[in-house]
């Protein structure tokens, strides 16, 4: 049994979890929930145990001077709180980590000990794909999920993938299993531009976010990174005339295919999400402000008897919606992701970097990694999604 110390009851709690590598395309998700942490000053509350589900050779550990001491910083998931105030206040629980290279099933009964802990409501987990999607459109998200009820009442997609799976997917069903609503949101990320960071990724992913669980969040320097994202990628393809022919090709497809959808529900849930920015009391104490929330607490696990220390927090890192890849992308099937509009005929998405390797594998002779077994091979790029 888990028991906090030092966590204070939480209001409507909401977990928002993202995990670099195979699922991580662009560090889009990982760097959504990153910025979460930041903008609301997230308290760390606890970090699972490294040792129990990382190959150290595969996601390898950091060293540092700290006042010209030594110290090593370890690959893990940590979880922290955000208190949010407001009219209607609502806590998160954010988990930011790695994919985990083994144990899957105990990584996520771990991950829902502490939903049930904290009585966290519904679990949010952020993804992103590579996918034939134009960068000078809209990011497309699609939020999946694989309870029929939930993708009713929410507007969703009930998921009816097939196929090879990572971390995202695994504690998606294992949430489903452990009676606890779970979302996956999936951004498409351009195939030929797929290096993070990818801003405009991210900020498309914290708007969906944000109508999801009617939060205000506060953006930041965000849309004004996503515009600059997009200028450079502008500037590169038109350097490149095959580049910009292509590009050109993908905003036909894409403009042709959502045409019917110009209007109706789009255009609403943009003019809700207008109505909500311009809510008076956005200010200190007003909607979608953290509240600070006093010394930091510690985990205990009674039945190692081990007290963890919160841990410094750890950047986040990228995966994609199904596409053909451009010559050089690395490409591999995609895991319980929505298949990515404009997406290859076997609707196979690409996938991330991996973190902690230099350099991606022949398409050819990729292999994902199986989520049951839980085991990450190594192999550059086949972070499990």
């Amino acid at each position: 049994m888990i028991e906090l110390e030092g966590v204070p009851e939480l209001i409507d709690p909401v977990m928002v979890a993202a995990f670099e590598g195979w699922n991580d395309a662009g560090d889009a998700a990982s760097t959504a929930v990153a910025h979460l942490d930041r903008e609301w000053k997230g308290e760390v509350f606890a970090a699972l145990d490294a040792e129990d589900y990382y190959d150290f050779q595969v996601n390898r550990p950091t060293v540092f001077l700290d006042n010209g001491v030594r110290k090593i910083t370890w690959p893990t998931t940590r979880l922290s709180v955000v208190r949010v105030g407001g009219d209607k206040p609502r806590d998160l629980v954010l988990v930011r980590g790695i994919e985990p290279s083994m144990r899957w099933r105990s990584f996520c009964n771990e991950i829902l000990a502490f939903a049930h802990e904290l009585g966290v409501e519904m679990v949010v987990i952020l993804g992103a794909l590579l996918g034939d999607t134009p960068h000078t459109r809209p990011v497309p998200v699609s939020g999946v999920t694989s309870d029929p009820d939930l993708a009713r009442t929410m507007d969703l997609e009930e998921t009816r993938y097939e196929g090879p799976t990572g971390i995202v997917g695994i504690l998606q069903e294992a949430c489903t299993h452990a009676g606890v609503p779970a979302v996956s949101l999936w951004a498409a990320v351009p195939h030929y531009v797929s290096q993070p960071p990818n801003p405009k990724a991210t900020l498309a992913l914290l708007n969906r976010l944000e109508d999801l669980v009617g939060l205000r969040i506060p953006l930041g320097e965000l849309p004004e990174d996503a515009r600059a994202w997009q200028v450079g990628v502008d500037q590169l393809a038109a350097e490149d005339s095959e580049v910009a022919e292509y590009v050109q090709t993908l905003e036909e497809a894409r403009d042709t295919a959502e045409l019917p959808e110009a209007s109706g529900e789009a255009i609403a849930r943009e003019f809700e999400r207008y109505l909500r920015r311009r809510e008076p009391g956005s200010g200190p104490g007003g909607p979608g402000v953290a509240m600070e929330g006093g010394d930091a607490p510690f985990l205990r696990d009674t039945g190692s008897g081990r007290t963890r220390p919160p841990k410094p927090e750890q950047p986040g890192p990228e995966a994609v919606p199904g596409a053909e890849a451009a010559e050089g992308a690395d490409v591999a099937e995609e895991p319980d992701a929505p298949e990515a509009p404009q997406g290859p005929a076997d609707g196979s998405p690409g996938r991330g970097r991996d973190t902690g390797k230099d350099t991606a594998p022949d398409p050819s002779t990729d292999t994902a990694a199986d989520g049951d077994a839980g085991t990450d091979t190594g192999t550059d790029g086949e972070s499990d999604k």
